[in-house]
């Protein structure tokens, strides 16, 4: 009975057990069926939202993607003349590429152990880190451990953007996929450097790509990193500007330890990646990375600020014309569209910024910094000049100073290159590059270019042409001499010398309408409007807007360049970071003067710094050379220049203040003049230092042919006639042979009377006594109204002969006495009294002439005769005679020794 029970009760359990099983295996296998229809229905779900995210993105080709990956910003180089490196082109971010068999191995480990351990196994996806980082985003997880491999990191970086979304997400997935299947991993992993930033530098600047980052922070070559280094850069790139060493301003921080920190787990994941011993890993902690971080490096900028924008400036400029032909438009079709030209010069800028383009200029390092040297302790510039404004708001007096400021220019005369400048003293104080973008009044240095050298190619005037320098109007303008003075009759050649500014006049009005504009603007001085040529002042300078001294230098090395003009340049070529050139200087060679009219000009030019206004250069320099120069001064003595050339460079040098103020006429001793003077000569002996064979040529200019040496007649000009032989008025000189002094009349000049008065000379009269007449040469009147001059000329010392007016009535007797043992009288106030006459008058009252004394003598006779009696009469240039003055007598040897000695004057003298 109980065995029957048991066995009932084991059916049931038995029953019940299996009912139970098949239940709970029903709802298991359901639950399991449902799972994996939710998951295929999650799988489905989110492949067709993945679909749906990157259905409107185009399919990128190899070509495509290989152009955008490789497509970051590279800092652009500049370099000094021959190569030598100048320093790095400025921008928000310095960046240069490098090849990956140029970086050091314990980089790409420490950068694959850290960023993507899994680099060379998965195919750009890690599918379990996408998951997790799924997981973690729905999941609102607050540590995320990121699934993005470094394929796909350079993806976003080079082909997305950095937007947080899925449908960017997705994306870089497919990217990364078919950035895989086309490009090898070595290819992705270069990239990849090359991209990636890596915070600050020693100079505070931004940088990215692992050889900026190595020369930035530790001042070493990518390929040079120790295993210390590369773990410290590897791990700067997940958070680069908390683990950087460098504070904005170029500083080391305070505080390492977060950048050390993470250097440490870098280090740790080389280790347990097999890539580093124990040892290594031990070493590598010890390692003192303070210490080793990079010294601060001035910026170029910092270390030459006018030089780095000038060329920045002309680098924009002509890679912005290069792009505007590559589209098809010439420089002046773009010159003529501001719009057009500036997205040009945007371009240019972007391209330079980011392009790593290789800058190479003209400059000449060694020169370039010993003229910065001299110009920044040159102690003879002058005093600082005060100035006064008012404030807009308070209506106080605000008082301003400011220095001499100086520009400078060395070209090479047959190339056009630019060896050095000097583009002021301090700029921090002004950014205004003065040698190639101020504007100035070039004063006499304007002869030169728009006077004498277009006049001698017209065949107006020769060096030795006569021309007067005598007392001029135009209008209301009347221009001066720098003396005040005028001289005369004087030569084309000694009036250049010394910088005459009438005859420069003159000259200039004789050819105006002939258009000499014209040739400023052949030799790049294109700020001179053509309206300005109506101006007579334009001939000594007196421009609306003025010159810089680029232009200013550049045209004077036409003449050394015999009469073309080949325009200064400072960029020799840019070429792209693939090696190919985009732009390289071709010169063009302007035709501007013959030969022979640019080398008169030099010669002339030779006189200045021999005898003329710079004649203090030649004792200023320390070796010779075949200089020619000129010197300039603008109205007030605003602006004071001195340019030179000799065969191989022309070099010139302004100084004023920026806001124009007369210079010291004295400083220290020296004049306005000697002081440009004496700093272009130690600018220039500088130069000489670092390159003599360049500054001193030992040849001098050629003669070209079509050229003579002749004599002419220095009365006029023309050649010698008889009667300037026999006036000894015979000079030389040279001459182009088309323009060789033409044969005289006879009559270019001529002897006659005339009477001299207060240094002035004048016709005399038919009725003039010969006793006070001058029989002199001088020229024709016929010959000085070429010049606009009515009147005869002198030749002797180059004075005007007039007509002199006699007042109608004989002259008042003039007032005599004795003093010293002499005769002696007041000159006359009547204009027209050419002389005295001297009568020794005896005891009847009659009167015997003693002598006769012209106007311009001492107003004085001696010896007298002890008791005799003297008087005066004065004679004017009709030949009146006024009556005797009152008789003056010297006493007696025996009325002497009476009085114990002289005798004091007679009662009826005037006192002494």
């Amino acid at each position: 009975m109980k065995r029957n029970q048991l066995s009932i009760s084991l059916e049931k359990a038995w029953h019940y057990f299996s009912l139970t099983y098949d239940v709970v295996w029903n709802v298991i296998f359901i639950l399991l069926v449902a799972a994996l229809c939710l998951v295929c229905f999650a799988i489905g779900a989110g492949a067709g939202y993945f679909a749906f995210l990157v259905k409107d993105m185009p399919v990128p080709s190899p070509d495509e993607m290989k152009k955008e990956i490789y497509h970051y910003g590279e800092t652009s180089h500049m370099y000094f003349a021959n190569g030598v490196y100048l320093g790095r082109f400025r921008s928000d971010l310095d960046r240069e590429a490098v090849r990956l068999s140029d970086v050091s191995p314990y980089v790409v480990q420490a950068i694959i152990a850290t960023e993507d351990e899994h680099f060379y196994e998965h195919h750009g996806v890690v599918p379990k880190a996408v998951i997790r980082a799924v997981f973690q985003e729905l999941t609102n997880s607050p540590v995320k451990s990121g699934g993005s491999t470094l394929t796909q990191q350079l993806v976003k970086n080079q082909m997305l953007t950095n937007e947080v979304s899925f449908e960017r997400k997705a994306k870089e997935m497919l990217l990364s996929l078919r950035l895989e299947k086309f490009f090898s991993k070595e290819d992705i992993l270069e990239a990849y450097l090359n991209v990636v930033p890596f915070g600050r530098n020693s100079s505070g600047r931004n940088i990215a790509g692992i050889q900026a980052a190595a020369q930035g922070v530790f001042g070493v070559n990518a390929k040079e990193l120790n295993l210390a280094q590369a773990s410290f850069l590897a791990g700067l790139p997940q958070n680069p500007f908390v683990y950087t060493p460098f504070a904005a301003d170029g500083s080391v921080k305070p505080d390492l330890s977060a950048g050390l920190k993470r250097m440490k787990t870098v280090l740790y994941r080389m280790k347990r990646a097999g890539y580093i011993s124990e040892k290594q890993y031990k070493e590598a902690l010890s390692y003192d990375v303070a210490k080793h971080l990079a010294a601060p490096k001035p910026s170029p900028f910092e270390q030459y600020p006018f030089l780095t924008m000038e060329i920045e400036r002309r680098a924009k400029e002509v890679l912005a014309e290069t792009f505007a032909k590559r589209d098809g438009y010439k420089p002046e079709e773009v010159q003529r569209e501001p719009a057009r030209f500036r997205r040009y010069l945007g371009e240019a800028e972007k391209a330079l910024r980011q392009g790593g383009y290789r800058i190479y200029t003209t400059i000449d390092k060694k020169i370039y910094e010993q003229m910065q040297r001299i110009a920044a302790r040159y102690p003879y510039y002058g005093s600082d000049n005060v100035y006064y404004t008012k404030d807009k708001k308070t209506g106080k007096t605000i008082p301003h100073r400011q220095p001499v400021e100086v520009g400078a220019m060395l070209i090479e005369n047959k190339t056009g290159k630019i060896i050095s400048f000097v583009g002021g003293r301090d700029y921090g104080r002004e950014q205004l590059n003065h040698a190639t973008q101020a504007h100035r009044s070039n004063g006499s240095t304007m002869k030169p270019l728009l006077v004498y050298a277009p006049a001698m190619e017209m065949g107006v005037i020769q060096p030795a042409t006569i021309i007067p320098d005598l007392p001029l109007s135009i209008g209301s303008y009347a221009p001066k001499n720098a003396d005040g003075k005028t001289h005369g009759l004087v030569t084309a050649r000694y009036a250049l010398q010394q910088s005459f500014n009438i005859p420069a006049v003159r000259t200039y009005m004789r050819i105006r309408s002939r258009h000499p504009i014209d040739y400023l603007h052949k030799m790049g001085i294109t700020s001179v409007s053509k309206q300005e040529e109506a101006n007579p002042a334009l001939a000594i300078g007196g421009t609306h807007i003025g010159v810089t001294v680029e232009e200013n230098v550049n045209a004077y090395a036409t003449f050394a360049n015999y009469g073309s003009f080949v325009d200064a340049y400072m960029i020799e070529k840019i070429v792209d970071k693939n090696g190919k050139i985009v732009y390289k200087h071709q010169s063009k060679p302007v035709p501007v003067f013959s030969p022979q009219t640019s080398y008169l000009m030099i010669d002339m030019m030779r006189g200045v710094l021999h005898g003329g206004t710079a004649s203090s250069v030649p004792r200023y320099l320390t070796f010779s050379a075949d200089w020619a120069g000129k010197t300039g001064t603008s109205q007030d003595k605003r602006d004071s220049w001195f340019i030179a050339v000799n065969p191989n460079v022309t070099f010139g040098v302004w100084i004023g203040y920026d806001r124009p103020a007369p210079l010291e006429s004295r400083y220290k001793g020296l004049s306005y003049s000697q002081r440009t003077q004496l700093l272009w000569a130690r600018l220039i002996n500088a130069a000489y230092q670092e390159n003599p064979k360049l500054i001193a040529p030992p040849k001098r200019f050629l003669m070209p042919g079509g050229i003579v040496r002749r004599a002419y007649c220095a009365a006029s000009g023309f050649s010698p006639s008889a009667a300037c032989e026999k006036a000894g008025l015979v000079r030389y000189d040279l001459y182009n042979t088309k323009f060789a002094p033409r044969e005289g009349s006879g009559e270019e000049v001529m002897e006659s009377r005339v009477v001299v008065i207060g240094g002035r000379r004048y016709v005399a009269l038919e009725t003039t006594p010969e006793e006070f007449v001058t029989r002199e040469v001088i020229v024709n009147p016929k010959l000085l109204a070429d010049w606009g001059i009515n009147g005869e000329g002198q030749a002797g010392d180059a004075s005007l002969v007039s007509t002199l007016k006699e007042n109608g009535r004989p002259p008042a007797p003039p007032a005599a006495r004795l003093a010293g043992g002499k005769l002696v009288w007041n000159r006359h106030n009547e204009p027209d009294v050419i002389g005295y006459r001297v009568y020794l008058v005896n005891e009847t009252g009659e009167r015997r002439l003693a002598a006769a004394v012209k106007a311009d003598e001492a107003a004085s006779f001696s010896p007298l005769q002890p008791g005799a009696a003297y008087c005066v009469t004065a004679v004017d240039i009709a030949g009146q005679e006024s009556a005797p003055s009152n008789p003056v007598s010297l006493p007696s040897h025996s009325d002497q020794q009476k009085s114990g000695g002289p005798s004091s004057p007679p009662s009826s003298s005037a006192a002494d």
